[in-house]
């Protein structure tokens, strides 16, 4: 062998050495990728800030449990978290009637748990309430004056808020709210029994958790309001997973939210407390798309309803659009059996 030809060996073997040195180095920094976040949508409870803070312990418990980290997206109406989850910006969330059909159906979640009351109840009650020392004594004394009270409601997509009193006070009467009040406003629960409580508006929807938040955080005031009805039952909300989600994180999600609270101890204990923060929360047990049929079958009731009650230019307009009702809701219906 020359030393040419050496030299270029030694410089060869070198090289390799080199390189096989700098390949354990290399690899870890290739393996060290950041866990995704999972992206939890919060259905609003009072204010925005008020349900993260309501959600903060829970979810801190499943950040620890997954390895990945919890982001929240926590918006102030009904129609910013549906935009959301159609957006894919929502991984697991906590829904309520038309927003959980509207995500099944047409947003790529699936029903995975319904919310398990403390009281053991099955549901919440929409409500009707005004102040206690006020003109308004019963709902009679209500329906009786057209066009002389003020109301504040919820959203459209707001079950207890908007639907349930439309469907079972309104609409059956042939009345509509927005225009059977002199004045409508429309805000969340908390800031509507507030707004009778100033005397801003006469009478306001809600629910019987929004209610007993409000006795938590405003006791005083709550002692000036009176409720005037109460609605049928209307089951409790659900979770919903996004469909695409990698199935073995899926299960370590749904496993995680469908044990919590239920273990004994301290550990068990602690779990039930957090619960407990998020109004009338116990936990949560297994459900499929199918316990959202009552949400449709209210839906379905209330455009019934307004269907026969409305202003139509002949008969054959009407009862076609009842036709397209009926056929709208066996859709509906089919669709959640499937998924």
């Amino acid at each position: 062998m020359t030393a040419g030809t050496s030299g270029r060996w030694h410089w060869i073997g070198s090289w390799l050495l080199g390189l096989v040195c700098w390949l354990p180095l290399a690899a870890p920094a290739a393996e060290a990728v950041p866990a995704e976040p999972i992206r939890f949508g919060i259905l609003p409870i009072g204010s925005a800030a008020e349900s993260r803070e309501q959600w903060r312990p829970l979810l801190a418990d499943l950040e620890k449990r997954l390895g990945h980290p919890i982001t929240t997206v926590s918006v102030s109406s009904y129609a910013g978290l549906s935009g959301a989850i159609g957006e894919q910006r929502v991984d697991i969330a906590f829904l309520s009637g038309r927003l959980a059909i509207e995500a099944v159906l047409r947003q790529q979640m699936s029903v995975f748990a319904q919310f398990e009351r403390s009281d053991g109840a099955k549901g919440n009650v929409a409500l009707l309430v005004v102040r206690a020392d006020g003109p308004i004594h019963d709902l009679s004394g209500l329906l009786a004056h057209p066009g002389r009270w003020r109301y504040a409601r919820g959203e459209p997509l707001s079950v207890t808020g908007y639907v349930a009193p439309e469907a079972e006070v309104f609409a059956p009467r042939g009345l509509n709210s927005d225009t059977f009040f002199a004045r409508v406003r429309v805000g969340n629960h908390q800031n509507n029994a507030l707004a009778v409580v100033n005397g801003e508006v006469d009478v306001c929807s809600g629910n019987n958790p929004d209610l007993d938040l409000f006795r938590r955080n405003f006791p005083d005031q709550a002692a000036q309001l009176k409720v005037i009805w109460r609605s049928s039952l209307i089951p409790s909300g659900v979770l919903v997973v996004r469909a695409g989600m990698e199935p073995k994180l899926r299960k370590q999600l749904t496993d995680f939210m469908l044990g919590y609270g239920k273990g004994g101890g301290t550990a068990g204990e602690r779990e039930r407390d957090n619960l407990a923060r998020i109004p009338d929360l116990a936990g949560f047990v297994p459900a499929n798309s199918l316990v959202l049929r009552p949400f449709s079958d209210m839906e379905y009731t209330l455009q019934r309803q307004q269907a026969q009650h409305g202003r139509w230019v002949s008969d054959a307009a009407r009862d076609a659009r009842l036709r397209q009702i009926e056929a709208d809701h066996k859709q509906v219906l089919q669709q959640l059996q499937a998924h």
